[in-house]
């Protein structure tokens, strides 16, 4: 029987107790700390999980206190995005592999740091990795292995659209929301964030990025609630960004790959579309007229690739949101006894993050900006503005915020 990995978590909110609960379940996982600054916090996490029949993990303050009274394997990190750096280093230098709730940060200079702590723990046989549940979606993962084993031919393009829907009270509920420093950015870093990293994950690494931003309907905000940006590929495809907390009622969160030999759409999480072209001679025979669909009668495949559950229409996978973690949970353990590579990478984090990071870059100089040159620091001192928006009543004013 093998024995289940010890986890602490650290950071006892909401997606603290969340990562707690979906170990609970996990059978390669046991949670024996959890931490947390707050130590009301902490204890009413642990009644919680003692009450799901498990033993009751140990409760501390910091992660030093944890790692000093308990035998742990992995550190769970699921506190603010400015704590990761210390609180990485801490656990890597005690020996302890890490997952790193996301974002992996909200500023490129603390990223580089763990960056670089992930590659030195690397040499020393630990494993670092970050949440990116979505990239463990059935239909992603299907989607993904279509664009990256030739399946869909050449793949020349690619769309990632969020368009949801946040009242003025959503961010008036808290003196976070909204701000640079403490949200990192808007619909695009805490909305669309996963879906950008999917099509980021499709499309392969991203060269250029060029983006408008807005602040369209909302109030005493400093980030943007509405964006669009194109981006070029290193094989060439090109892609577009749209992300929106203007859209009423809220509608959903999806991406399109399209590719010469096939395309697939992913909304919600689940397969909306998926065909492949069958063979050489469908090619060939493709329409030659204006038509929107040069091939009659192209099956839908989705219902081939994955479960029912995992296809729209389809029934609701059960515990979806826990059923998400678990998966990547499943991986980073195999990947901690494997002595491999995780399948989400502190390095695949850092170029996502940098495509949002340039994004924002983009729209506030007004010109293409190179994704290298984000990782690098060159646009480190670069702070946001959101472009100018237009109320209800034709008002224009500029939105920004200076430091």
């Amino acid at each position: 029987m093998t024995i289940p990995l010890k986890l602490a978590v650290v950071g006892a909110g909401v997606i603290g107790r969340h990562h707690a609960r979906v170990a609970v379940q996990h059978p390669d996982l046991e949670v024996v700390a959890l931490v947390d600054a707050i130590p009301a916090a902490a204890t009413s996490a642990a009644d919680e999980l003692e009450s799901m029949g498990v033993v009751r993990p140990i409760t501390t303050e910091t992660i030093e206190e944890a790692i000093d009274q308990a035998d742990i394997d992995v550190v769970a990190i699921c506190s603010p995005s400015g704590m990761h750096v210390q609180l990485a280093e801490a656990a890597l230098a005690a020996g302890k592999h890490v997952v790193i709730e996301k974002p992996l940060d909200t500023t490129m200079p603390r990223a580089r740091q763990i960056a670089a702590l992930a590659a030195d723990a690397r040499a020393r046989g630990l494993v670092t990795s970050v949440i990116s549940q979505h990239r463990f979606d059935p239909a992603s993962v299907a989607v993904a292995g279509a664009a990256h084993d030739g399946s869909f031919g050449t793949v020349t393009s690619g769309v990632a659209s969020v368009a949801w829907y946040r009242s003025q009270g959503y961010y008036d509920s808290g003196d976070w929301r909204g701000t640079w420093e403490l949200d990192g950015g808007g619909a695009v870093m805490n909305q669309g964030v996963h879906t950008v990293d999917l099509l980021v994950w499709a499309l392969g690494r991203p060269e250029e990025i060029s983006a408008q931003t807005g602040l369209l309907a909302h109030d005493r905000i400093e980030v943007e609630d509405t964006a669009v940006a194109t981006v070029r590929f290193r094989d060439g495809a090109l892609g577009v960004i749209h992300c929106t907390t203007a859209a009423y009622p809220g509608l959903s969160a999806r991406y399109a790959v399209y590719g010469t030999h096939g395309s697939a759409i992913v909304d919600d999480d689940r397969l909306a579309y998926f065909h492949v072209a069958p063979d050489t001679a469908t090619l060939e025979s493709a329409s030659t007229t204006a038509n929107t669909t040069a091939v009659a009668d192209a099956v839908d495949q989705k219902s081939d690739v994955v479960p029912p559950e995992h296809v729209v229409g389809g029934p609701a996978e059960p515990d979806h949101f826990v059923a998400g973690h678990a998966r990547q949970y499943t991986d980073i353990v195999a990947a901690i006894r494997e002595g491999r590579e995780p399948g989400v990478t502190v390095d695949a984090a850092l170029v996502s993050l940098a495509t949002v990071r340039g994004l924002y870059v983009s729209a506030t100089i007004g010109r293409p900006v190179r994704i290298d040159d984000v990782i690098d620091g060159e646009y480190d001192d670069v702070v946001p503005v959101v472009g100018a928006a237009i109320h209800a009543g034709g008002t224009t004013h500029a939105e920004g915020v200076t430091r």
